[in-house]
């Protein structure tokens, strides 16, 4: 019988967030924001996902002076990272936390409804949060005594999973409302349920063109929904 999720918290699960310099983030967004509204939305995203892993011990995997003190203010630890991309740093920190946790959850840092990561790690094997589009990897749990191979890009949702049946791990595929949401691109920011992203962060311009934008989706939608009845 596996450990409990509870105990796996206190034992033997670490998370691991891999964060990429501020400035140099969401540049799918560079023609809707500015350099520092793309840094402010980055680190008010990454904000959330490390107070979704508390109370795991966790690990910001990065290689930017900046980043790694912006971890250290929330009281958790950076991780530095040799190598360059997201798939060898991550293995990296595998590597390096592998000899103290029997299980990581990894984590992409742009999850603006994340509110716990804790219950990813519940499951006996290989744990995959997809995006909602059914394609990308957002949250995976995995054991850190084997050499799984991380996959990272198009289609890693499906990728991760071939690994798993590779190692022959035991495989759960998870979609989530909150955690599956990740945020890339334009719409995804207008589709956001209201009040997710203070409009501080983004700038009063940028919050009423999301409202607006979000106003028409759910016109559209309706209109959809009295069409069909």
């Amino acid at each position: 019988m596996g450990q409990s999720s509870e105990d796996r918290q206190d034992i033997t699960t670490a998370a691991l967030i891999p964060v990429k310099s501020f400035d140099l983030a969401k540049g799918r967004l560079a023609d809707r924001l500015s350099t520092q509204q793309r840094s402010s939305l980055a680190k008010a995203m990454a904000k959330r996902v490390v107070r979704a892993a508390h109370p795991m011990p966790t690990f910001v995997i990065c290689d930017d002076d900046e980043v790694a003190a912006w971890a250290e203010s929330l009281a958790v630890q950076p991780l530095w990272s040799p190598v360059s991309g997201l798939n060898p740093s991550v293995t990296y920190g595998r590597d390096e936390v592998r000899s103290t946790f029997e299980w990581i959850v990894i984590a992409h840092a742009d999850l603006p409804l994340a509110t716990d990561l804790s219950w990813v790690a519940d499951f006996d094997g290989v744990t995959i949060v997809q995006d909602r589009r059914g394609e990308g990897t957002n949250v995976m749990a995995i054991p850190t005594a084997v050499d799984f191979r991380f996959n990272y890009g198009t289609d890693s949702s499906a990728l991760h999973q071939a690994e798993a049946e590779r190692l022959d791990l035991a495989l759960r595929v998870v979609d989530d409302d909150e955690l599956g949401w990740d945020v890339d691109t334009g719409s995804d920011l207008d589709q956001l349920p209201p009040g997710t992203i203070d409009p501080d962060v983004l700038g009063a311009d940028q919050f009423e063109r999301a409202e607006t934008m979000r106003q028409i989706t759910d016109s559209a939608t309706t209109s959809e929904s009295e069409t069909h009845e």
